[in-house]
């Protein structure tokens, strides 16, 4: 009996943090669909908010079935669970052998998408920061170089852009100064009428898509262990759940081999609790 109890309350204790984690990624989401008084962005791929909404809405989803089902012990529940989990798993390892195998195929759509959010930049203000976070976070500027803001309309490098910011990139594509205390978000004005070696003096001039990739390469041992860590807990709550379904079908083989004795027992109470004498038949065997 120990050991249920043990994979009951700790599959529960897991599904309960992320049920807890997923309700804050929604509600942070809503807020920010809310304060933005009118969406230009309403894409999944580049609204951060809508993409909060709906990564934290499947989460809760999923992780409602695993702490119902683990509390009450409901097999029609958790093997709803088991089974979105065990999916969830197959993708993301189909995802992986995809992405090692088709390489080329996935850098052009993400080089694709990243254009597409540097054309919509100024347009949503959580795509603005996240692009701003990315640039700053990498120390790049662009996608593939800095020259690529000029496909912002606020940026494009013409002598008919009436923008003050013309011929320029964001201040988050800037070169940081020791001991700098205020910030000058007018350090990247003009800077794309620069060849890359005197720009480079003032901003960053690797794109953002080789950026990541150096990073990734750089800190290989973190990325591994961050998906190792991931893949390794979807596979425990993938065993906890169906270590809980098999215990489930073991007391239930029990009771029906016990029938008579129990029907006699139900004579004289109305409510009985989930498991109530699995003890007492365990101690019997």
């Amino acid at each position: 009996m120990r050991g249920y109890r043990g994979i009951k309350y700790t599959l529960f204790i897991c599904c309960y943090v992320f049920w807890v984690v997923s309700a804050i990624l929604t509600s942070v989401g809503i807020y920010g669909k809310i304060a933005k008084e009118k969406d230009v962005v309403d894409t999944l791929t580049l609204d951060p908010a809508l993409l909060l909404i709906v990564v934290g809405s499947a989460m809760f989803l999923i992780t409602f079935l695993g702490c119902f089902g683990a509390l009450r012990n409901t097999t029609c529940l958790l093997k709803m669970f088991l089974g979105i989990l065990v999916a969830v798993l197959l993708l993301q390892i189909a995802a992986g052998v995809v992405g090692y195998r088709f390489t080329d195929m996935v850098m052009e759509r993400t080089e694709r998408l990243m254009m597409k959010a540097i054309v919509r930049y100024r347009e949503d203000r959580d795509l603005e920061n996240a692009i701003d976070f990315i640039q700053q976070k990498f120390r790049c500027c662009g996608v593939e170089s800095y020259k690529d803001w000029s496909r912002n309309v606020y940026f494009e490098c013409l002598d008919t852009n009436p923008s003050l910011e013309a011929c320029g990139v964001p201040f988050s594509c800037c070169v940081g100064l020791q001991n700098q205390t205020v910030l000058n978000t007018m350090c990247g004005y003009g800077v794309q009428q620069l060849e890359e070696s005197s720009a480079g003096q003032d901003v960053f001039t690797i794109g953002c898509l080789q950026g990541i990739a150096l990073w990734a390469k750089t800190n290989l041992l973190l990325v591994a262990g961050l998906t190792a860590g991931l893949l390794l807990l979807e596979v425990c709550m993938i065993g906890l759940a169906a270590g809980q379904i098999s215990w489930i079908k073991k007391v239930q083989q029990l009771k029906n081999e016990d029938a008579p004795r129990r029907r006699s027992e139900r004579k004289d109470s109305y409510w009985y609790p989930a498991f109530a004498d699995f003890n007492d038949e365990c101690n019997s065997e």
